[in-house]
């Protein structure tokens, strides 16, 4: 589907779920077995899988393998309880991603629904399988087109430049994905389309998604990149060296206020202060309108240990004992610090000179 020799975080064949463990990267390859919702829960919230798209995706599918061996009794609307119950549980393993939450009460509409018109509790597992599986073949798609209608912005906004480079944090790749990525999907276009000079990564601290996952998937594609500290970002942006920013999203508000992983309100306030272009590359189903700013986003805070020890918690400690840790997962970008937002429907730019968005009405009128 993403091509024999692509990585993927993600292998199912109906009845059957591998993830790939991203802890292990990028010394190890090592897929594990999710045979039910309950795997599927641990994998999410010990980080086995990541990124906003996966996290759905591997939810969903995590219980799609549960039904689809399920010997139920029940009547149609039980089981329609069962699934819906178990994708509420699911979405408890990481509150941040909307796309979890988003994909949980589109299929639990659609198994309510199916309840009233059908006889067979088997139907209602059916019909939930076939459209967990059509989100691992949508969320492909749909990547391929943010980074082409990305890629396509960029060139534009930099007057056509044939030798751009981009700063990116944390990893928005196949391994955030289902396959190609968001943020790392328009530096891939950029690539193939043969304007890329350079994609800088941040190693991404505590938990080193970029040093770890993100130069692993650009050195396997071959795409010219360097590894910067975090801590380096505004240097790199000060000697000139990138024109752009991009990266991905756990959740954006009606205001276009997105939140990301922690580290990326810093990029923003360095990008704006150099003159250097910021960038938001994100599915619609990362959009929360229901959230007017980014004020109303729950943050999750990780585990003390992700600071304390190396290797993101899992190796040894590294810091004093007795020390307090306030470890944040994500942090939230003001939209006016955001030059335009990507999605698979085409590119949200500035509405007036306040640099508002008007993020709803450009839904409206991409469906």
């Amino acid at each position: 589907m993403v091509g024999t020799d692509a990585l993927q975080a993600i292998i199912y064949a109906r009845g059957a779920l591998r993830l790939l463990d991203q802890r292990k990267l990028p010394l190890e390859v090592d897929y594990i077995d999710v045979k039910d919702s309950a795997d599927g829960w641990n994998a999410i919230r010990d980080m086995v899988v990541r990124g906003a798209p996966a996290i759905a995706i591997a939810a969903a599918l995590a219980l799609a393998v549960e039904v689809s061996g399920l010997d139920f009794t029940g009547t149609p609307a039980e089981a329609a309880s069962y699934v819906s119950k178990k994708l509420e549980y699911l979405v408890s393993s990481r509150p941040t991603a909307v796309n979890l939450s988003d994909a949980a009460t589109k299929l639990q509409t659609l198994v309510s629904k199916t309840a009233e018109n059908v006889k067979d509790a088997k139907a209602i597992f059916q019909v939930y399988i076939e459209a967990a599986e059509t989100m691992l073949i949508d969320d492909v798609a749909d990547n391929k087109a943010i980074g082409s209608h990305g890629s396509e912005f960029l060139q534009r906004q930099l007057g056509n430049s044939k030798n751009i480079s981009v700063l990116t944090h944390c990893n928005t790749g196949s391994l955030a994905t289902a396959g190609y990525g968001t943020a790392l999907g328009v530096i891939r276009a950029l690539h193939s389309g043969g304007v890329l000079e350079k994609a800088f990564c941040t190693e991404t601290r505590p938990f080193n998604q970029g040093s770890r996952l993100t130069a692993f998937e650009l050195v396997h594609e071959k795409i010219p990149s360097t590894l910067i500290a975090d801590s380096a970002a505004a240097a790199l942006m000060k000697q000139g060296r990138v024109q752009a920013v991009i990266v991905g999203a756990d959740r954006i508000a009606a205001n276009g206020d997105t939140a990301n992983k922690i580290g990326t309100y810093n990029l923003a306030i360095s990008a704006k202060h150099h003159g250097v272009q910021f960038y938001v590359a994100a599915p619609v189903t990362s959009i929360d309108l229901a959230l007017q700013s980014g004020e109303e986003i729950v943050i999750e805070e990780r585990s003390p240990k992700e600071l304390l020890n190396s290797e993101g918690g899992l190796g040894k400690q590294v810091a004093a004992s007795g020390i307090s840790v306030w470890n944040p997962a994500f942090d939230v970008t003001p939209a006016n610090l955001i030059t335009a937002i990507i999605t698979e429907k085409g590119v949200i730019t500035k509405t007036d000179s306040d640099g508002a968005f008007d993020i709803k009405g450009f839904i409206q009128s991409a469906k």
